[in-house]
């Protein structure tokens, strides 16, 4: 199987991929958890059926040190033990904001107030970005149809 278009191959694309990877850098050095920011990409990713992203950010976050036992909970985070009441209020806020045209008033207030709870200012402004920012790189690759489970952890720097 081969993607429909090569991102990185084609000017335009890789000149647009090269911005959204700088936001990505400023989300990544921000003071918002290493280990929730790949919770965050892993469940947006699931819920938009990235399987390019999904591969990429569990096999990265395995990379970092995270559990199995978290990596294949995160879908069922609800039920699930394993995550911390921040995790669980940053997984929250990504769910909703990721399914913002499901809902009708978006994020709920109560959403918003339990994530607030946990994260100062700068860690909800992350949140807030790498929510946006990883939906669009799922969307991207779920329009191109990039094949996923070939990803090797570092493989873009």
């Amino acid at each position: 199987m081969d993607a429909r278009l090569n991102l990185y191959g084609n000017p335009v694309a890789a000149k647009f991929a090269k911005f959204i990877n700088s936001a990505g850098k400023v989300l990544s050095d921000s003071t918002l958890p290493a280990a929730t920011q790949e919770l965050v990409k892993i469940r947006a990713s699931q819920i938009n059926g990235c399987g390019f992203c999904t591969d990429m950010h569990t096999k990265d976050a395995a990379h970092a040190g995270e559990t199995s036992v978290r990596l294949n909970l995160i879908a069922a985070w609800r039920e699930a033990k394993v995550f911390t009441e921040a995790e669980r209020a940053a997984l929250e806020l990504t769910e909703q904001g990721t399914r913002i045209a499901d809902a009708a008033g978006g994020v709920t207030d109560e959403a918003w107030a339990d994530a607030a709870k946990h994260y100062d200012e700068d860690q909800l402004a992350a949140l807030v970005s790498l929510i946006a920012l990883i939906n669009t790189y799922n969307r991207m690759n779920v329009i191109i149809q990039q094949p996923a489970g070939d990803y090797q952890p570092g493989q873009f720097g």
